[in-house]
């Protein structure tokens, strides 16, 4: 994926108090590594509802699972991360205020609030719905389910096993059935020469991953 895409989704992220990219890429990172175990940092074993939000709340306990974060030293060196990391709660404060300048109090309601709201249950949802709800194609030895409401949702997302037996794949829904509006969007990008080294699974790999075999 070429740079321009990628900090535009860092700061969309920003913008929806989803926290700093730093932050957010060390835990998608160890919940990859201790997927659906005692060190996962949201893990469905302790129950849908710490999977879904109460996780983010319990930030202790995150530390003692998988200690400081310290999986993100590619992230670290660049100057625009640490940009985020240190700024990234005022742009949705700005944001705010453009929007109230707008159109008054009923922007701000739904601008910031419907939309932060909705934006943070969809994206949870990957997290406990697609680790309980779903079928599996791929042998992952996790939880991870294919959930066709979350993906519809969450723009394809919600094909979470696909992602956790791909997880460098820039598509999610893997099957031309698996609805992805976040692959077409990269499939644009890519046209347009903004996205580049854009990964996907070869057939040997699915073979390798296939739950079974032709």
């Amino acid at each position: 994926m070429g740079p321009l895409p990628f900090l535009a989704y860092s700061c969309s992220k920003a913008k929806v108090y989803e926290g700093h990219p730093i932050d957010w890429v060390s835990t998608h990172r160890y919940h990859h590594q201790f997927c659906d175990s005692d060190k996962d940092p949201h893990s469905p074993l302790e129950g849908f509802w710490f999977s879904h939000m109460n996780w983010m709340f319990d930030t202790n306990t995150i530390t003692q699972r998988v200690g400081e974060p310290n999986n993100v030293g590619d992230l670290e060196k660049q100057p625009f991360y640490q940009f985020l990391k240190n700024t990234y709660i005022w742009h949705p404060v700005a944001l705010a205020a453009a929007l109230y300048a707008m159109g008054g109090f009923p922007f701000i309601v739904w601008g910031m609030g419907v939309r932060i709201v909705w934006v943070y249950h969809i994206t949870w949802l990957v997290n406990s719905a697609c680790h309980v709800w779903g079928n599996q194609a791929w042998n992952t030895g996790d939880l991870s389910k294919n959930n066709w409401w979350v993906a519809a949702l969450a723009f394809g997302e919600g094909w979470h096993n696909n992602h956790h037996a791909f997880e460098f794949s820039a598509r999610h829904g893997l099957e031309w059935w698996q609805f992805d509006m976040t692959w077409y969007v990269v499939r644009l990008l890519q046209a347009i020469g903004l996205a580049t080294e854009v990964k996907l699974p070869s057939e040997a790999q699915k073979q390798r991953m296939a739950l079974t075999s032709d």
